[in-house]
């Protein structure tokens, strides 16, 4: 198995999960232990489909950016956009921390495992649905409707008659009486 390189200009972001009650250094000098690392995010526009999981990922996505049209904004929910704790009432900084972190995880992985049980066999319908309801579109609804127009041309010449020596004149008188006439609202 080839081993995977990060880049170099990648900083890694530390987050301690003590209490903020355990801010004091040891009696030795050292920092506390970090049980946690996380990368920053990239807000670079050329990496913005990249992320830390495709980079350790031994699979490369097939498609760079999955929502091009952004269908599933509404789909963006972080941690605090769940569980959002006032001032008045607080956890204590591990439990929210690790709230934050389990909430993440479960969250993706649950994804992932529901997603591959259930995307080939959606995928599948959905092309059966959508190749039907096309090849049912090209071959049958679009021919039936040309024939129509075109068997009916005298219809809209006829219509198209009608609307200008009848309907429109009228139209347009009707809007030139009614033109004149104003309403004003007074208050008693």
């Amino acid at each position: 198995m080839d081993t995977l390189k990060k880049d170099e200009d990648s900083e890694e972001v530390e987050i301690d999960l003590g209490d903020s009650s355990d801010l004091e250094e040891s009696e030795d000098g050292e920092e506390p232990q970090t049980l946690w690392r996380a990368q920053p995010s990239l807000d670079e526009e050329e990496n913005i489909h990249t992320s830390t999981l495709v980079e350790i990922s031994d699979t490369k996505p097939l498609i760079t950016s999955r929502d091009a049209r952004g269908i599933n904004d509404c789909l963006k929910v972080g941690f605090e956009d769940v569980i959002a704790e006032p001032p008045s009432v607080r956890s204590g900084d591990r439990v929210w921390i690790w709230s934050n972190a389990l909430f993440e995880v479960s969250r993706v992985w649950i994804y992932r495992i529901v997603t591959a049980l259930l995307a080939l066999p959606m995928s599948a319908i959905s092309g059966l649905l959508f190749g039907l309801l096309s090849c049912f579109h090209v071959w049958m609804v679009r021919p039936c409707i040309r024939c129509v127009l075109i068997g009916n041309r005298w219809i809209q010449s006829f219509w198209d008659v009608m609307l200008h020596i009848v309907v429109v004149p009228f139209l347009t008188s009707a809007g030139k009486c009614c033109g004149g006439l104003g309403i004003h609202l007074a208050k008693e």
